[in-house]
């Protein structure tokens, strides 16, 4: 097996690349780099894409169709609109693990108005003297002239010097090296940094069961997929885990939803369902993975057994229907797709 990354070195990747095509290498691990032209496969048999809300479908479909079609499973958390409508609609078969990991605790989450900012400070400082950790996530880097959202850099320094002057806090952004990321979430992991201050970064791949606190700024702006992944970060460990959502100014009618649904479950798939509620599948056959659909067919909402039910009683129609009679259907659809065929594999 081997493990093939964007950061290696050219000579490292071309080696690597001649392995992957000879079938020398049998197991591939990797990142996007996987999706480069470059790599070819002797005989690609199965693709597992993990975290996939964050691959867009024409990159799933690069991957996928690198040699004759593999079997393909795809792991999320919480799944995008137009996944969820697959498994609803699409030829799509889905498994749901419905239970936390050993150890793993709920969390619990509360919206917060940005001006009881205060009130939440006193208690985030109660939580660090107790020996806990935290994450603040803010959705900029740096103050930007072109809106007022809170920025990570300047609150992280405000932060350091007036609510944890005794404490150490970091700082992580996606402009910093790999060595310096690395190194900010060793400190953070082995408990020298009490406070790391991120953008969303920290979304995937963090595993710190220390940390007990996640606090999002301007949470109305992010995503449901975005909220869940970031809550998910705390409530790793023994204690007791809370997730704070600090909204400001007056929400939108689909971030209440948004927030609402955060506060009432933990559940992924329900707050998927939410999210397709509210955003809508995109296309089935396309690449917007949420939105109107082509067709506008009634969401049918989360019933699981009527929607296999019509899905089967589809496939036995066709099955049952002569050729000449979908003729029509099919020269509607071509005509409809025409450049989409590809995309259809996905």
């Amino acid at each position: 097996m081997a493990l093939l990354t964007g950061s290696q070195r050219s000579s490292e990747k071309s080696a690597l690349h001649e392995a992957i095509t000879s079938g020398t290498v049998r197991l591939v691990i990797g990142t996007h780099a996987l999706i480069q032209k470059e790599v070819k496969f002797f005989n690609l048999g199965l693709v597992i894409i993990d975290e996939q809300h964050r691959f867009g479908v024409r990159q799933r479909l690069k991957l996928v169709s690198k040699g004759p079609p593999p079997d393909v499973l795809m792991m999320t958390a919480t799944p995008i609109p137009r996944t969820l409508a697959m498994t609803l609609y699409g030829d799509m078969d889905l498994s749901i693990i419905d239970e936390l990991p050993p150890g793993r605790k709920p969390v619990q989450t509360k919206c917060v108005p940005g001006k009881a900012r205060e009130m939440l400070y006193r208690n985030l400082r109660k939580e660090v003297e107790a020996g806990h950790q935290i994450y603040i996530v803010y959705p900029l880097i740096e103050e930007s002239e072109k809106t007022d959202l809170k920025d990570a850099t300047s609150n992280a320094q405000w932060l350091q010097e007036r609510i944890f002057p005794e404490y150490t806090v970091g700082l992580l952004h996606g402009r910093l090296s790999p060595d310096e990321k690395e190194d900010l979430m060793t400190r953070f992991k082995s408990g020298e940094i009490q406070v790391l201050v991120s953008t969303t970064v920290v979304e995937v791949g963090v595993d710190v069961p220390n940390a007990s606190i996640m606090v999002i700024e301007h949470a109305e702006r992010f995503g449901l997929s975005q909220l869940h992944q970031l809550r998910g970060r705390v409530g790793r460990g023994q204690a007791l885990s809370s997730c704070y959502l600090i909204v400001h100014g007056n929400q939108s009618e689909d971030a209440q939803k948004r927030l609402a649904i955060m506060e009432e479950t933990t559940d992924g798939f329900k707050i998927a369902e939410a999210d397709l509620a509210i955003r809508g599948p995109g296309d089935l056959i396309g690449v917007r993975q949420s939105g109107s659909p082509l067709f506008m067919t009634r969401f049918l909402g989360w019933d699981s057994q009527l929607l296999k039910q019509a899905r089967d009683d589809a496939f036995s129609l066709l099955q049952h229907t002569p050729e000449t009679d979908l003729a029509g259907v099919m020269a509607y659809l071509e005509e409809k797709m025409k450049g989409w065929e590809e995309l259809a594999r996905i």
